[in-house]
């Protein structure tokens, strides 16, 4: 059995109606639907969903017919960073594909939309074409401005499609990576300057722990804000260190910490109960089990311990 995992992050995360068509076009296509996640503050979903290459790859040129039609980012408002409707779009290999085939994927799918969609398309993680293109958060700095002056600069020429972002639906990042745990914690403060420092104290790029991104997210209707972080290889930095290093930072500047959330879904061995309890997550752990939703779709994946491991 093959088996690939998408998760792309979409620029909506009000519209009910608009999330649902965008569900309904990656079931449509054969791939399994694993989760949605969409917060409404963010204004942003994340889709995860799995199958083989090519249903996974017919999925998401599925997905971004549906969203581009449907979003313009023109109107949109939200406190995630973003440069498309659909905003970024990573390959997992799960079992029995290897992450150069998943670059192929990524670059083949990449190509399809830039041409179907006249829409500029950047290349990341293992797939980048350029190691200044590798990180996302290089890519998508400055946000749809950032882009928009970046594209002026031949250095900067998108991967495929034009120099010029798309009127409604922006630009989009498309690529390969091993999976990754998405990992928020929300404090007791309207002080996103809080956030920001203990972002800034625990990220791999400031020196923090290794395998770890993090920024600051305000989240004003909630009256909290949020350190939201990435952690991309859980073997060296785990959930439980991730939140340890929140608190830590947040006590010292005397800010309580409320809560934390998974968003999509994380490997068994990075979330059990007992770490579900000691990062005082929201929701019940048992239900973001990547491979228990595998599972339930007839795929097998009996530890991605070792494919968690980024090549």
């Amino acid at each position: 059995m093959t088996c690939v995992e998408s998760v792309p992050n979409v620029s909506e995360g009000r519209d009910r109606a608009a999330i649902e068509a965008c569900a309904d076009a990656i079931r449509s296509s054969g791939a399994c639907l694993l989760d949605v996640s969409s917060d409404a503050t963010h204004h942003r979903s994340v889709f995860s969903f799995a199958g083989s290459p090519a249903q996974v790859a017919a999925a998401v040129l599925a997905l971004f017919d549906t969203a581009v039609a449907a979003i313009d980012l023109r109107r949109h408002t939200g406190a995630h960073p973003r440069v498309g409707a659909v905003d970024v779009v990573p390959f997992v290999p799960i079992a029995g594909v290897t992450m150069a085939e998943c670059v192929t994927l990524a670059r083949d799918v990449a190509r399809t939309v830039a041409a179907r969609h006249d829409l500029p398309v950047f290349l990341y993680e293992a797939a980048a074409s350029t190691p200044a293109r590798r990180d996302l958060a290089e890519i998508r700095r400055g946000g749809l401005d950032g882009v928009a002056t970046r594209l002026g600069d031949p250095a900067w020429a998108p991967d495929f499609g034009p120099a010029r972002l798309h009127p409604s639906a922006g630009a989009a990042v498309i690529g390969a990576r091993a999976p990754l745990i998405a990992f928020n914690v929300q404090l007791a403060s309207r002080d996103v300057g809080v956030a920001r420092r203990i972002a800034r104290a625990i990220r791999t790029s400031s020196g923090g722990l290794p395998a770890l991104k993090a920024m600051a997210v305000d989240l004003p209707t909630l009256g909290l804000v949020q350190v939201s972080m990435n952690l991309t290889d859980f073997m060296r930095t785990s959930i439980v260190d991730a939140f340890d290093a929140v608190a830590r930072e947040a006590a010292r500047a005397g800010v309580p910490i409320v809560d934390s959330e998974i968003v999509g879904l994380a490997p068994a061995a990075a979330l059990t109960a007992a770490v579900a309890a000691h990062v005082r997550l929201r929701h019940d752990a048992e239900t973001f089990v990547l491979e228990r939703r595998l599972h339930d779709c007839g795929i097998r994946a009996d530890s991605l311990s070792a494919a968690s491991r980024p090549n």
